[in-house]
């Protein structure tokens, strides 16, 4: 933890929010790109090179936004003054599509109450 502390400790908080909103984001598009696009495709065209190349490709993506967004918790819980309920739904939202656009517009507030 102490590393990642250090890390992150260089940058403003402005940029590690506009970054930490911009995984949430990112994580949630290349979600969409495996599961709602490559995998049909690759159910459409079972022995097509295409699709199985587009799914490395993408699966790749989608794991190093899902792993920076995970990196990024860590920094924005200190930031927006997450509770640990909040922190943990934070974490298991990576897990579950399309729930990081839920928590980069309601949890990544300043004003919530």
């Amino acid at each position: 933890m102490d590393f990642i502390e250090k890390f992150f400790s260089k940058y403003s908080q402005e940029k590690i929010i506009k970054w930490f909103k911009q995984i949430c984001v990112a994580e949630a598009i290349t979600c969409f790109l495996l599961y709602g696009v490559a995998m049909i495709w690759k159910r459409y065209d079972e022995e097509g090179i295409l699709s199985t190349i587009f799914i490395i490709i993408i699966g790749n993506i989608h794991g190093l936004f899902f792993t920076l967004y995970l990196l990024f918790c860590l920094p924005a819980r200190k930031i927006f003054k997450w509770d640990d309920e909040d922190f943990v739904f934070a974490l298991l939202s990576a897990f579950f599509p399309f729930a990081t656009i839920w928590v980069e517009k309601k949890l990544a507030r300043f004003d919530r109450e």
